[in-house]
Protein backbone atom coordinates (compact mmCIF):
# COMPACT_ATOMS: atom_id res chain seq x y z
CA UNK A 1 0.00 0.00 0.00
CA UNK A 2 2.87 2.41 0.56
CA UNK A 3 3.56 2.39 -3.17
CA UNK A 4 0.02 3.63 -3.76
CA UNK A 5 0.53 6.40 -1.20
CA UNK A 6 3.67 7.39 -3.10
CA UNK A 7 1.73 7.36 -6.39
CA UNK A 8 -0.58 10.01 -4.95
CA UNK A 9 1.49 12.76 -3.38
CA UNK A 10 -1.55 14.32 -1.72
CA UNK A 11 -1.67 11.47 0.83
CA UNK A 12 0.67 10.80 3.72
CA UNK A 13 1.10 7.55 5.57
CA UNK A 14 -0.05 7.82 9.18
CA UNK A 15 3.53 7.20 10.31
CA UNK A 16 4.87 10.18 8.33
CA UNK A 17 6.73 12.82 10.32
CA UNK A 18 4.18 15.45 9.31
CA UNK A 19 1.38 13.53 11.04
CA UNK A 20 2.16 14.91 14.49
CA UNK A 21 1.76 18.51 13.36
CA UNK A 22 -1.20 17.93 11.03
CA UNK A 23 -4.09 20.35 11.44
CA UNK A 24 -7.51 19.10 12.59
CA UNK A 25 -10.27 18.73 9.99
CA UNK A 26 -13.85 18.08 11.11
CA UNK A 27 -16.38 16.69 8.60
CA UNK A 28 -19.87 17.49 9.88
CA UNK A 29 -23.49 16.81 8.99
CA UNK A 30 -26.04 19.55 9.72
CA UNK A 31 -27.38 17.65 12.74
CA UNK A 32 -23.90 17.56 14.27
CA UNK A 33 -23.27 21.30 14.28
CA UNK A 34 -25.00 22.05 17.59
CA UNK A 35 -23.18 19.18 19.32
CA UNK A 36 -19.77 20.18 17.97
CA UNK A 37 -17.46 20.91 20.91
CA UNK A 38 -19.97 23.02 22.87
CA UNK A 39 -18.43 26.03 24.58
CA UNK A 40 -15.16 25.77 22.65
CA UNK A 41 -13.61 28.69 20.72
CA UNK A 42 -13.97 26.63 17.55
CA UNK A 43 -17.72 26.20 18.06
CA UNK A 44 -18.09 29.91 18.68
CA UNK A 45 -16.17 30.72 15.53
CA UNK A 46 -18.37 28.44 13.45
CA UNK A 47 -21.48 30.07 14.88
CA UNK A 48 -20.17 33.56 14.02
CA UNK A 49 -19.40 32.38 10.49
CA UNK A 50 -22.91 31.03 10.04
CA UNK A 51 -21.65 27.50 9.46
CA UNK A 52 -24.60 25.18 8.81
CA UNK A 53 -22.69 22.16 7.41
CA UNK A 54 -24.27 22.46 4.00
CA UNK A 55 -22.70 20.24 1.36
CA UNK A 56 -19.30 21.61 0.37
CA UNK A 57 -19.31 24.43 2.94
CA UNK A 58 -15.75 24.89 4.18
CA UNK A 59 -14.77 27.14 7.09
CA UNK A 60 -11.19 27.63 8.28
CA UNK A 61 -10.66 29.21 11.68
CA UNK A 62 -8.16 29.71 14.49
CA UNK A 63 -7.36 26.86 16.84
CA UNK A 64 -5.70 27.70 20.19
CA UNK A 65 -3.55 24.56 20.09
CA UNK A 66 -2.69 23.94 16.43
CA UNK A 67 -3.13 27.40 14.97
CA UNK A 68 -5.82 26.41 12.46
CA UNK A 69 -8.77 24.08 12.22
CA UNK A 70 -11.25 23.43 9.42
CA UNK A 71 -14.84 22.28 9.32
CA UNK A 72 -16.29 20.71 6.19
CA UNK A 73 -20.03 20.57 5.67
CA UNK A 74 -21.32 17.34 4.20
CA UNK A 75 -25.00 18.21 3.99
CA UNK A 76 -26.87 15.10 2.86
CA UNK A 77 -24.15 14.16 0.36
CA UNK A 78 -22.84 10.65 1.00
CA UNK A 79 -20.63 10.54 -2.09
CA UNK A 80 -16.83 10.84 -2.13
CA UNK A 81 -17.22 14.15 -3.93
CA UNK A 82 -18.44 15.82 -0.75
CA UNK A 83 -14.71 15.88 0.11
CA UNK A 84 -13.59 16.72 -3.40
CA UNK A 85 -13.07 20.44 -2.82
CA UNK A 86 -10.70 20.12 0.14
CA UNK A 87 -7.45 19.91 -1.79
CA UNK A 88 -8.23 23.19 -3.55
CA UNK A 89 -10.09 24.92 -0.73
CA UNK A 90 -7.63 24.47 2.14
CA UNK A 91 -4.57 26.74 2.40
CA UNK A 92 -1.76 25.65 0.11
CA UNK A 93 1.09 23.68 1.61
CA UNK A 94 -0.86 22.65 4.70
CA UNK A 95 -1.16 19.14 6.14
CA UNK A 96 -4.44 17.90 7.68
CA UNK A 97 -5.89 14.96 9.54
CA UNK A 98 -9.46 13.96 10.20
CA UNK A 99 -10.02 15.01 13.82
CA UNK A 100 -13.55 13.70 13.77
CA UNK A 101 -14.08 10.43 11.92
CA UNK A 102 -15.93 10.90 8.62
CA UNK A 103 -19.11 8.84 8.17
CA UNK A 104 -17.38 6.83 5.44
CA UNK A 105 -13.56 7.00 5.71
CA UNK A 106 -13.06 5.24 2.37
CA UNK A 107 -15.24 7.77 0.58
CA UNK A 108 -13.53 10.66 2.36
CA UNK A 109 -10.01 9.56 1.39
CA UNK A 110 -10.99 8.80 -2.19
CA UNK A 111 -12.84 12.10 -2.57
CA UNK A 112 -9.94 14.13 -1.20
CA UNK A 113 -7.45 12.45 -3.53
CA UNK A 114 -9.78 12.68 -6.53
CA UNK A 115 -9.97 16.43 -6.00
CA UNK A 116 -6.19 16.73 -5.58
CA UNK A 117 -5.45 15.25 -9.00
CA UNK A 118 -3.56 17.47 -11.45
CA UNK A 119 -2.17 16.52 -14.86
CA UNK A 120 1.21 18.14 -14.52
CA UNK A 121 3.35 16.68 -17.25
CA UNK A 122 3.71 20.00 -19.09
CA UNK A 123 2.50 22.61 -16.63
CA UNK A 124 3.61 22.04 -13.08
CA UNK A 125 1.26 22.79 -10.23
CA UNK A 126 2.11 26.29 -9.01
CA UNK A 127 0.12 25.84 -5.84
CA UNK A 128 1.87 23.87 -3.11
CA UNK A 129 -0.20 20.73 -2.51
CA UNK A 130 -2.52 20.23 0.41
CA UNK A 131 -1.89 16.84 1.99
CA UNK A 132 -3.98 14.51 4.10
CA UNK A 133 -2.61 12.16 6.76
CA UNK A 134 -4.21 8.76 6.38
CA UNK A 135 -5.95 7.17 9.37
CA UNK A 136 -4.11 4.28 10.99
CA UNK A 137 -6.42 1.74 9.37
CA UNK A 138 -7.24 2.39 5.74
CA UNK A 139 -9.28 -0.08 3.64
CA UNK A 140 -6.68 -1.45 1.19
CA UNK A 141 -8.92 -1.03 -1.83
CA UNK A 142 -9.15 2.74 -1.34
CA UNK A 143 -5.54 3.49 -2.14
CA UNK A 144 -5.65 1.07 -5.06
CA UNK A 145 -8.70 2.84 -6.49
CA UNK A 146 -7.08 6.25 -6.09
CA UNK A 147 -3.93 5.12 -7.90
CA UNK A 148 -5.97 3.48 -10.67
CA UNK A 149 -8.12 6.58 -11.09
CA UNK A 150 -5.06 8.84 -11.37
CA UNK A 151 -3.53 6.43 -13.90
CA UNK A 152 -6.66 6.39 -16.06
CA UNK A 153 -6.92 10.18 -15.96
CA UNK A 154 -3.26 10.53 -16.90
CA UNK A 155 -3.67 8.23 -19.91
CA UNK A 156 -6.75 10.03 -21.19
CA UNK A 157 -5.27 13.49 -20.63
CA UNK A 158 -2.05 12.66 -22.47
CA UNK A 159 -1.79 14.50 -25.82
CA UNK A 160 -2.26 12.22 -28.80
CA UNK A 161 1.19 13.05 -30.22
CA UNK A 162 2.69 11.47 -27.08
CA UNK A 163 0.23 8.61 -26.58
CA UNK A 164 -0.19 6.60 -29.75
CA UNK A 165 -0.80 2.87 -30.18
CA UNK A 166 2.78 1.96 -29.21
CA UNK A 167 2.73 4.10 -26.06
CA UNK A 168 -0.65 2.72 -25.01
CA UNK A 169 0.67 -0.81 -25.49
CA UNK A 170 3.70 0.09 -23.38
CA UNK A 171 1.45 1.37 -20.58
CA UNK A 172 -0.46 -1.91 -20.58
CA UNK A 173 2.77 -3.90 -20.50
CA UNK A 174 4.04 -1.85 -17.57
CA UNK A 175 0.97 -2.59 -15.47
CA UNK A 176 0.93 -6.23 -16.51
CA UNK A 177 4.57 -6.70 -15.57
CA UNK A 178 3.97 -5.05 -12.21
CA UNK A 179 1.41 -7.69 -11.28
CA UNK A 180 2.97 -10.72 -12.92
CA UNK A 181 0.66 -10.92 -15.91
CA UNK A 182 1.59 -12.16 -19.36
CA UNK A 183 1.34 -9.43 -22.01
CA UNK A 184 1.58 -9.90 -25.76
CA UNK A 185 1.30 -7.45 -28.65
CA UNK A 186 0.23 -8.34 -32.17
CA UNK A 187 1.13 -6.04 -35.06
CA UNK A 188 2.04 -6.07 -38.74
CA UNK A 189 1.02 -8.96 -41.02
CA UNK A 190 -0.02 -11.06 -38.02
CA UNK A 191 -2.46 -8.33 -36.97
CA UNK A 192 -4.03 -8.31 -40.44
CA UNK A 193 -4.50 -12.06 -40.24
CA UNK A 194 -5.78 -12.36 -36.67
CA UNK A 195 -7.55 -9.02 -36.22
CA UNK A 196 -8.45 -7.80 -39.72
CA UNK A 197 -10.97 -5.18 -38.60
CA UNK A 198 -8.49 -3.59 -36.20
CA UNK A 199 -5.90 -3.55 -38.97
CA UNK A 200 -8.38 -1.87 -41.34
CA UNK A 201 -9.14 0.90 -38.82
CA UNK A 202 -5.47 1.64 -38.25
CA UNK A 203 -4.40 1.35 -41.89
CA UNK A 204 -4.59 5.11 -42.52
CA UNK A 205 -2.12 6.06 -39.80
CA UNK A 206 1.67 6.16 -39.91
CA UNK A 207 1.53 4.82 -36.33
CA UNK A 208 0.96 1.10 -36.65
CA UNK A 209 -2.09 -0.44 -34.97
CA UNK A 210 -1.68 -3.12 -32.32
CA UNK A 211 -3.79 -5.64 -30.48
CA UNK A 212 -2.62 -6.02 -26.90
CA UNK A 213 -3.58 -8.97 -24.72
CA UNK A 214 -2.96 -9.39 -20.98
CA UNK A 215 -3.55 -12.69 -19.19
CA UNK A 216 -3.45 -13.16 -15.41
CA UNK A 217 -4.61 -15.59 -12.75
CA UNK A 218 -5.12 -14.82 -9.09
CA UNK A 219 -2.93 -16.62 -6.55
CA UNK A 220 -6.00 -18.38 -5.16
CA UNK A 221 -7.51 -19.22 -8.55
CA UNK A 222 -7.48 -22.74 -9.91
CA UNK A 223 -6.92 -23.43 -13.59
CA UNK A 224 -10.68 -23.72 -14.08
CA UNK A 225 -11.49 -20.59 -12.06
CA UNK A 226 -14.06 -18.20 -13.55
CA UNK A 227 -12.72 -16.09 -16.39
CA UNK A 228 -13.50 -12.38 -16.61
CA UNK A 229 -12.73 -11.04 -20.07
CA UNK A 230 -12.37 -7.26 -20.49
CA UNK A 231 -12.04 -5.41 -23.79
CA UNK A 232 -11.33 -1.74 -24.45
CA UNK A 233 -11.48 0.61 -27.41
CA UNK A 234 -8.06 2.23 -27.66
CA UNK A 235 -8.42 4.75 -30.49
CA UNK A 236 -5.62 7.10 -29.51
CA UNK A 237 -6.91 9.80 -31.83
CA UNK A 238 -9.99 9.80 -34.01
CA UNK A 239 -10.03 12.14 -36.98
CA UNK A 240 -13.13 10.40 -38.29
CA UNK A 241 -11.11 8.95 -41.14
CA UNK A 242 -12.17 9.89 -44.66
CA UNK A 243 -15.57 10.80 -43.20
CA UNK A 244 -13.62 13.46 -41.37
CA UNK A 245 -15.05 15.07 -38.25
CA UNK A 246 -15.68 18.83 -38.08
CA UNK A 247 -12.81 20.53 -36.26
CA UNK A 248 -14.93 21.25 -33.17
CA UNK A 249 -15.86 17.57 -32.90
CA UNK A 250 -12.18 16.59 -33.14
CA UNK A 251 -10.99 18.67 -30.19
CA UNK A 252 -11.49 16.01 -27.52
CA UNK A 253 -10.59 13.01 -29.66
CA UNK A 254 -7.42 12.26 -27.74
CA UNK A 255 -9.91 10.80 -25.24
CA UNK A 256 -11.18 8.22 -27.72
CA UNK A 257 -8.95 5.70 -25.99
CA UNK A 258 -10.84 6.30 -22.74
CA UNK A 259 -12.44 2.86 -22.89
CA UNK A 260 -9.01 1.23 -23.06
CA UNK A 261 -7.78 3.33 -20.13
CA UNK A 262 -10.78 2.34 -18.00
CA UNK A 263 -10.39 -1.31 -18.98
CA UNK A 264 -6.73 -1.19 -17.93
CA UNK A 265 -7.71 0.52 -14.67
CA UNK A 266 -10.21 -2.25 -13.94
CA UNK A 267 -7.61 -4.91 -14.73
CA UNK A 268 -5.17 -3.19 -12.39
CA UNK A 269 -7.72 -3.23 -9.55
CA UNK A 270 -8.55 -6.90 -10.11
CA UNK A 271 -4.88 -7.89 -10.09
CA UNK A 272 -3.98 -5.74 -7.10
CA UNK A 273 -6.89 -7.18 -5.11
CA UNK A 274 -5.73 -10.67 -6.15
CA UNK A 275 -9.28 -11.78 -6.86
CA UNK A 276 -9.64 -15.58 -7.15
CA UNK A 277 -10.38 -15.47 -10.87
CA UNK A 278 -8.70 -15.60 -14.25
CA UNK A 279 -8.49 -12.34 -16.15
CA UNK A 280 -7.99 -11.55 -19.80
CA UNK A 281 -7.66 -7.98 -21.07
CA UNK A 282 -7.74 -7.10 -24.76
CA UNK A 283 -7.10 -3.63 -26.14
CA UNK A 284 -7.23 -2.53 -29.75
CA UNK A 285 -4.66 0.29 -29.91
CA UNK A 286 -5.08 2.27 -33.13
CA UNK A 287 -5.27 5.73 -34.64
CA UNK A 288 -8.11 6.53 -37.06
CA UNK A 289 -6.33 8.78 -39.50
CA UNK A 290 -6.50 9.94 -43.12
CA UNK A 291 -4.20 8.82 -45.90
CA UNK A 292 -4.21 6.95 -49.17
CA UNK A 293 -4.26 3.67 -47.27
CA UNK A 294 -7.19 4.57 -45.01
CA UNK A 295 -10.39 2.54 -45.22
CA UNK A 296 -13.06 4.14 -47.40
CA UNK A 297 -16.81 4.54 -47.05
CA UNK A 298 -18.57 1.47 -48.46
CA UNK A 299 -15.45 -0.67 -48.29
CA UNK A 300 -16.23 -4.23 -47.22
CA UNK A 301 -13.86 -5.68 -44.65
CA UNK A 302 -13.64 -9.06 -43.06
CA UNK A 303 -13.61 -9.60 -39.31
CA UNK A 304 -12.11 -12.20 -37.00
CA UNK A 305 -15.60 -13.61 -36.46
CA UNK A 306 -15.95 -14.27 -40.18
CA UNK A 307 -18.69 -11.75 -40.85
CA UNK A 308 -18.20 -9.38 -43.76
CA UNK A 309 -18.90 -5.77 -42.79
CA UNK A 310 -19.67 -2.82 -45.03
CA UNK A 311 -18.17 0.45 -43.79
CA UNK A 312 -21.13 2.79 -43.69
CA UNK A 313 -19.08 5.56 -42.12
CA UNK A 314 -15.36 5.60 -41.36
CA UNK A 315 -16.09 7.56 -38.16
CA UNK A 316 -17.83 4.49 -36.74
CA UNK A 317 -14.47 2.82 -36.26
CA UNK A 318 -14.67 1.93 -32.58
CA UNK A 319 -17.20 -0.82 -33.12
CA UNK A 320 -14.86 -2.42 -35.67
CA UNK A 321 -12.02 -2.40 -33.16
CA UNK A 322 -14.22 -4.04 -30.55
CA UNK A 323 -15.70 -6.55 -33.00
CA UNK A 324 -12.45 -8.48 -33.35
CA UNK A 325 -11.67 -8.28 -29.63
CA UNK A 326 -15.13 -9.43 -28.55
CA UNK A 327 -15.16 -12.34 -30.97
CA UNK A 328 -11.89 -13.67 -29.62
CA UNK A 329 -12.82 -13.06 -25.97
CA UNK A 330 -16.24 -14.72 -26.33
CA UNK A 331 -14.61 -17.86 -27.72
CA UNK A 332 -12.98 -18.39 -24.31
CA UNK A 333 -16.41 -18.90 -22.67
CA UNK A 334 -15.91 -16.26 -19.97
CA UNK A 335 -18.11 -15.99 -16.90
CA UNK A 336 -18.38 -12.32 -17.84
CA UNK A 337 -17.37 -10.43 -20.96
CA UNK A 338 -17.21 -6.69 -20.37
CA UNK A 339 -16.18 -3.93 -22.75
CA UNK A 340 -15.65 -0.19 -22.35
CA UNK A 341 -15.72 2.31 -25.20
CA UNK A 342 -16.26 5.98 -25.95
CA UNK A 343 -18.50 4.69 -28.70
CA UNK A 344 -21.36 7.05 -29.55
CA UNK A 345 -22.45 10.64 -29.20
CA UNK A 346 -25.98 9.25 -29.08
CA UNK A 347 -25.35 7.84 -25.61
CA UNK A 348 -24.32 11.31 -24.44
CA UNK A 349 -27.41 12.84 -26.04
CA UNK A 350 -29.59 10.36 -24.20
CA UNK A 351 -27.89 10.33 -20.80
CA UNK A 352 -25.49 13.26 -20.67
CA UNK A 353 -21.80 13.13 -19.77
CA UNK A 354 -22.07 11.69 -16.24
CA UNK A 355 -24.10 8.54 -16.94
CA UNK A 356 -22.40 5.82 -18.99
CA UNK A 357 -24.86 3.69 -20.92
CA UNK A 358 -24.97 0.01 -19.99
CA UNK A 359 -26.14 -2.66 -22.41
CA UNK A 360 -26.24 -6.20 -21.10
CA UNK A 361 -27.41 -9.60 -22.27
CA UNK A 362 -27.61 -10.95 -18.71
CA UNK A 363 -30.13 -9.44 -16.27
CA UNK A 364 -28.30 -10.69 -13.19
CA UNK A 365 -25.06 -9.02 -14.27
CA UNK A 366 -26.88 -5.86 -15.25
CA UNK A 367 -28.39 -5.68 -11.78
CA UNK A 368 -25.01 -6.30 -10.13
CA UNK A 369 -23.37 -3.52 -12.12
CA UNK A 370 -26.17 -1.02 -11.55
CA UNK A 371 -26.35 -1.78 -7.83
CA UNK A 372 -22.59 -1.51 -7.40
CA UNK A 373 -22.54 1.76 -9.32
CA UNK A 374 -25.09 3.24 -6.96
CA UNK A 375 -23.27 2.06 -3.88
CA UNK A 376 -19.85 3.41 -4.88
CA UNK A 377 -21.21 6.57 -6.54
CA UNK A 378 -19.99 5.54 -9.98
CA UNK A 379 -23.35 5.32 -11.75
CA UNK A 380 -24.48 3.50 -14.87
CA UNK A 381 -27.83 3.56 -16.66
CA UNK A 382 -29.17 0.57 -18.58
CA UNK A 383 -30.42 0.97 -22.13
CA UNK A 384 -32.10 -1.83 -24.08
CA UNK A 385 -30.67 -4.10 -26.74
CA UNK A 386 -33.85 -3.56 -28.74
CA UNK A 387 -34.19 -6.35 -31.29
CA UNK A 388 -36.62 -4.31 -33.36
CA UNK A 389 -33.73 -2.17 -34.56
CA UNK A 390 -31.43 -5.05 -35.50
CA UNK A 391 -32.38 -5.03 -39.19
CA UNK A 392 -31.34 -1.37 -39.43
CA UNK A 393 -27.81 -2.74 -39.85
CA UNK A 394 -28.69 -4.61 -43.04
CA UNK A 395 -26.27 -4.22 -45.95
CA UNK A 396 -27.08 -5.04 -49.60
CA UNK A 397 -23.63 -6.54 -50.21
CA UNK A 398 -22.28 -7.74 -46.83
CA UNK A 399 -23.43 -9.52 -43.71
CA UNK A 400 -24.08 -6.19 -42.02
CA UNK A 401 -23.30 -2.48 -42.16
CA UNK A 402 -21.41 -0.65 -39.45
CA UNK A 403 -24.14 1.99 -39.16
CA UNK A 404 -27.83 2.51 -39.76
CA UNK A 405 -29.26 4.84 -42.38
CA UNK A 406 -31.82 5.98 -39.81
CA UNK A 407 -30.97 8.91 -37.52
CA UNK A 408 -32.40 7.35 -34.36
CA UNK A 409 -31.13 5.21 -31.45
CA UNK A 410 -27.46 5.43 -32.35
CA UNK A 411 -26.19 3.97 -29.08
CA UNK A 412 -28.58 1.02 -29.28
CA UNK A 413 -27.70 0.34 -32.91
CA UNK A 414 -23.98 0.37 -32.08
CA UNK A 415 -24.57 -2.09 -29.23
CA UNK A 416 -26.59 -4.34 -31.53
CA UNK A 417 -23.69 -4.32 -33.98
CA UNK A 418 -21.33 -5.46 -31.25
CA UNK A 419 -23.74 -8.16 -30.13
CA UNK A 420 -23.34 -9.87 -33.50
CA UNK A 421 -19.77 -10.74 -32.49
CA UNK A 422 -20.60 -12.24 -29.08
CA UNK A 423 -21.81 -15.80 -28.62
CA UNK A 424 -25.43 -15.86 -27.47
CA UNK A 425 -24.60 -17.85 -24.33
CA UNK A 426 -21.93 -15.38 -23.18
CA UNK A 427 -22.90 -12.97 -20.36
CA UNK A 428 -21.88 -9.71 -22.00
CA UNK A 429 -21.97 -6.12 -20.77
CA UNK A 430 -21.10 -3.13 -22.95
CA UNK A 431 -20.41 0.28 -21.41
CA UNK A 432 -20.65 3.31 -23.69
CA UNK A 433 -18.97 6.09 -21.71
CA UNK A 434 -17.78 9.68 -22.10
CA UNK A 435 -14.57 9.36 -20.01
CA UNK A 436 -14.30 13.12 -19.60
CA UNK A 437 -15.30 16.03 -17.36
CA UNK A 438 -16.18 19.07 -19.44
CA UNK A 439 -15.71 21.38 -16.46
CA UNK A 440 -14.12 21.14 -13.04
CA UNK A 441 -16.28 20.16 -10.07
CA UNK A 442 -15.27 19.02 -6.58
CA UNK A 443 -13.38 15.75 -6.99
CA UNK A 444 -13.84 15.78 -10.76
CA UNK A 445 -11.32 18.12 -12.42
CA UNK A 446 -11.74 19.01 -16.06
CA UNK A 447 -10.28 16.33 -18.31
CA UNK A 448 -10.15 12.55 -18.41
CA UNK A 449 -12.28 10.52 -16.03
CA UNK A 450 -12.35 6.86 -14.96
CA UNK A 451 -16.07 6.31 -15.37
CA UNK A 452 -17.63 2.92 -14.51
CA UNK A 453 -14.31 1.46 -13.35
CA UNK A 454 -15.10 1.38 -9.63
CA UNK A 455 -18.62 0.13 -10.29
CA UNK A 456 -17.36 -2.75 -12.42
CA UNK A 457 -14.70 -3.69 -9.88
CA UNK A 458 -17.19 -3.69 -7.00
CA UNK A 459 -19.61 -5.89 -8.93
CA UNK A 460 -16.92 -8.35 -9.99
CA UNK A 461 -15.29 -8.51 -6.56
CA UNK A 462 -18.63 -9.14 -4.87
CA UNK A 463 -19.60 -11.85 -7.33
CA UNK A 464 -16.35 -13.83 -7.18
CA UNK A 465 -15.14 -13.28 -3.63
CA UNK A 466 -16.54 -15.50 -0.88
CA UNK A 467 -18.16 -13.46 1.88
Amino acid sequence: MKSDVADCGCLLDSSATEAASALPLYPLRPAQVEQFRPGSPEAGFLARMGFSAGAGQLVIGPDPETGLFAALGLGADSSPFAYGGLARGLPEGTVWRFAGPPPDPAAAIFGFAAGAYHYGKFMKETRRPVRLVLPTRVPPFVLAQIAATWMVRDLINAPANLLGPAELAEAISKIGNRFGATVSCVRGPELSERYPAIAAVGAGSARAPQAVQLAWRGSGAAEEAPLVAVCGKGVCFDSGGLDVKPSAAMLKMKKDMGGAAVALGLARLIMQADLPIRLSLRIGAVENSISGSAMRPLDVIRTRHGLAVEVGNTDAEGRLVLADLLAEAAAENPALLLDFATLTGAARSALGPDLPALFCTDDAWAERLLKAGGEVHDPLWRLPLWDGYADWLTSPIADLNTVSSKPHAGAIVAALFLRRFVAAATPWAHVDLYAWNDESRPGRPQGGEAQAMRAAFAAIARRFTAG
